[in-house]
């Protein structure tokens, strides 16, 4: 009767387990022959996931990434994946200001077309600071990102439709942003939480001030996702958060899913400023739908970026 017991539950556990990890694919078919997408940390994780789906349709795939050495050796696997050869990567980090500049430029002068930007890089809850003197977690998931949108901005603009689609996350509900202290940085996790908060609002504004110009924006939650963002802890911290990851969490090719929904769903086009989990729409919580908020940030993100 022991073993029958031991045997029933490791089915329901497995059962629970897959059904927690079920996800949608993306099922629009449309190509993106003669289209340009830019992806930043498209070197690993749902970055690579996401720019081998999208190379596979025709476009051009641009990864944007700190670490050139991986980069190449991502974009070799990226082209082996899709059978594409239209993959190259370009360098820029994130946590530095004046390297996004200096990106920006490069890519303005050698390519003539921008359709989808996918803010896909980011850094988990660390106490770190960038070298403009930032929180690193608000400095490379929001700051950084911001900057850059903006700096290509007119591009989208001019290969309208286009589309920004900003990676984010379902903890944002678990804390507010402190305007008076946008560069928190003393619980780890917490720290995280609004930057991704920060990722939400982003995304809203950017969907209004863009608003007729053929530009749309969306904020994606992958899920929790199977990636490599343990590489920053130590071993013990990474061998117990493995062993959860592979139970609970998804693998990168299903997060990307509703990244690439987002890139190329007509339907998708029709939430614009939408927060989008599982390939559908989903509500956010009211205090992260204040547009009073997201533009008090916005002007925030203006003057600490040097930008307005």
């Amino acid at each position: 009767m022991y073993v029958l017991y031991t045997i029933i539950a490791c089915l329901v556990s497995f059962l629970v387990l897959k059904w927690l990890k079920k996800r949608k694919y993306c099922t629009d078919t449309k190509r993106l022959d003669g289209k340009t997408v830019l992806i930043t940390g498209g070197n690993s994780g749902i970055g690579k996931e996401t720019a081998v789906a999208l190379a596979r349709r025709g476009a051009r795939v641009i990864i944007a990434c700190r670490d050139v050495e991986r980069a190449e050796k991502a974009v070799r696997e990226i082209k082996f994946r899709s059978h594409s050869l239209n993959v190259v990567q370009m360098e820029v980090d994130l946590a530095n200001l004046r390297s996004v500049r200096e990106f920006c430029k490069k890519f303005l002068h050698i390519e003539k077309r921008l359709d989808i930007l996918i803010n896909n890089a980011g850094m988990p809850s660390l106490l770190d600071w960038t070298d403009d003197g930032f929180s690193l977690c608000f400095g490379v998931n929001h700051l950084g990102h911001f900057l850059l949108t903006n700096l290509l901005l007119h591009r989208l603009k001019e290969c309208a439709p286009s589309r920004v689609v900003t990676l984010t996350c379902s903890i944002y509900k678990y804390q507010k942003l402190d305007f008076q202290d946008l560069n928190y940085n003393l619980l780890p996790f917490f720290t995280y939480c609004r930057s991704k908060l920060a990722n939400i609002y982003f995304s809203q504004e950017l969907a209004h001030i863009t608003e007729g110009k053929g530009v749309t924006s969306y904020a994606v939650h992958p899920g929790f996702v199977q990636s490599g963002w343990t590489c920053h802890f130590s071993f013990l911290f990474r061998l117990l958060v493995g062993v959860i990851m592979r139970m609970f969490f998804v693998s990168c090719e299903m997060g990307a899913q509703t990244v690439v929904y987002c890139a190329v769903s007509d339907e998708a086009a029709k939430h614009n400023g939408g927060y989008f989990v599982d390939c559908r729409p989903a509500t956010l919580r009211p205090f992260a739908r204040d547009p009073g908020v997201a533009k008090k940030l916005w002007e925030a993100s203006e003057r600490l970026a040097k930008l307005s």
